[in-house]
């Protein structure tokens, strides 16, 4: 998985303060204007910096939104112990909790998302999927790729068919109903 929350850790202060004045600045942004109107100068601006140091950081508002999308996740994994590479039951069921809930809290903080918005944090949210099952099935499997990519596909599927649902059941039915389905080509069969 990539970037860790922690990696930041081997940073000099003054560049962790400054990205983190980025993300906060991206974070009220993306609640105001949303996405598509919000500017590196929009950025720049509220976070306290010039346009040049915005650039030293990000390439653009797409890589911010990509490691913002990262490292907000990560933080989620890391959290509630799933950075460990096991794939036992619990981790599992835990995961599709976890996207549900990501994907739920990004649609609450976004003014009005757009499907470019969507598609970017699809990409990274799936790669970052995608990584922590392939560190956890390495450990008893030799060729882990199809697994973790057909059930990265459905792990993410089905926390986009939740969160826009109208009528949505409790999370932790939901999660019971789709576990069989994600797990049955990830977990040996008992």
């Amino acid at each position: 998985m990539s970037p860790k929350p922690d990696a930041s850790a081997d940073l000099d202060p003054r560049v962790r303060r400054t990205r983190l004045l980025i993300l906060e600045a991206f974070h009220a942004l993306l609640e105001e204007k949303g996405f598509k109107a919000l500017s590196v100068q929009d950025l720049a601006a509220r976070s306290g910096i010039n346009r040049a140091t915005f650039y030293a950081h990000f390439a653009d508002k797409y890589a911010l939104l990509d490691h913002a999308v990262r490292t907000a996740f990560g933080a989620e994994i890391v959290k509630r112990g799933l950075d460990t590479h096991t794939d036992g039951p619990e981790n599992v069921r835990s995961l599709i909790l976890i996207v549900c809930e990501f994907l739920l809290a990004l649609e609450r903080r976004c003014a009005g998302p757009h499907p470019e918005f969507d598609a970017l944090v699809e990409g990274a949210l799936r790669q970052e999927i995608h990584a922590l099952l392939m560190g956890w099935l390495a450990v008893r499997r030799p060729s882990a790729e199809l697994p973790a990519t057909v059930a990265t596909w459905a792990i993410y599927g089905l926390a986009t068919h939740y969160s826009h649902l109208k009528r949505r059941p409790a999370l932790e039915t939901f999660v019971a109903e789709a576990y069989p389905l994600v797990a049955a080509g990830l977990l040996p069969a008992r």
